[in-house]
């Protein structure tokens, strides 16, 4: 496992890389569940989906969103505009996704897939719906990382994007349960479902790299995207993750789930950011 203390150390280019590389262990760390249970009740999945959505809107407010608005009012932008225009590009940008990326949503049969139409197998799509999901949580690193880069803003600190990092990292691990438990119930070998779970992770070591590459290069864009990844996380939780954890009849456990998400992610984002 990575340890996160050296992150202080190195270009923040690296950081984002090692960063994601964490988050990507952890879905690993999750993915490996296979290995021992074969199925999993639904109303852990859906309490563990909750957890999930939780984490991610806090870090959508905590780590982005309230930064990018600090940083604009710092710069005498109007305080509000570049936190909706990004957030509102960043929600388009993966409507655009997730209509162009064949996909599945988890408990959804073969004939409910959603994007382009691919004669593709069950067990490609559901990790590409996953896959999905963990785009814009490697660009919320990234520009976490990016922003500490960019210098004079008190609300952008390493500790803040560390913070961030093993918030997303904590929901990875029950992500990538969610994705390999399911595949061997289906008939898939443990090692196989084991090697698709974890893969729907490898996307954000790329994405955080992305996003802190970006915002070092064009420092004026850095409050929009930080807005860029709120908007796209906010568009995954309100659009798939907390409608699928409120359909298999647990709505008031996976409800909970979100609410102990979220504040494990604000605990983690004041306390040490």
């Amino acid at each position: 496992m990575v340890d996160l203390s050296l992150l202080q150390y190195m270009h923040p280019v690296l950081q984002a890389l090692f960063a994601g590389v964490f988050t990507w262990l952890m879905t690993l760390t999750g993915a490996s569940a296979v290995f021992l249970i074969r199925d999993v009740d639904r109303l852990i999945m859906d309490i563990m989906l909750g957890f999930a959505a939780g984490v991610m809107i806090a870090a959508s407010y905590w780590s982005l969103l309230a930064p990018s608005i600090e940083m604009s009012l710092q710069n005498g932008q109007l305080p509000w505009f570049p936190a909706m225009v990004g957030f509102l590009l960043g929600g388009l940008f993966l409507r655009i996704i997730d209509k162009l990326l064949p996909h599945l949503q988890y408990g959804r049969s073969r004939n409910a897939s959603e994007g382009i139409k691919k004669p593709w197998k069950r067990s490609t799509l559901l990790v590409l719906a996953v896959t999905l999901h963990n785009i814009p949580e490697g660009l919320a690193i990234g520009v976490a990382f990016g922003a500490v880069a960019g210098g004079g803003y008190p609300y952008a600190t390493l500790s803040g994007a560390m913070a961030l990092t093993i918030g997303i990292g904590i929901q990875n691990l029950p992500e990538g349960t969610v994705v390999s438990v399911p595949l061997r119930r289906d008939g898939m070998s443990s090692l196989k479902s084991f090697l698709y779970g974890q893969s729907s992770a490898i996307v954000e070591p790329v994405a955080s790299v992305v996003g802190a590459a970006l915002v070092i290069l064009v420092r004026p864009l850095l409050p929009y995207a930080l807005a860029f990844a709120a908007g796209a996380m906010i568009f995954v939780v309100v659009e798939e993750m907390i409608p699928e954890s409120q359909r298999g009849g647990n709505a008031p456990l996976a409800t909970m789930g979100s609410m102990v998400g979220f504040s494990l992610m604000m605990v983690l984002d004041v306390a040490f950011g």
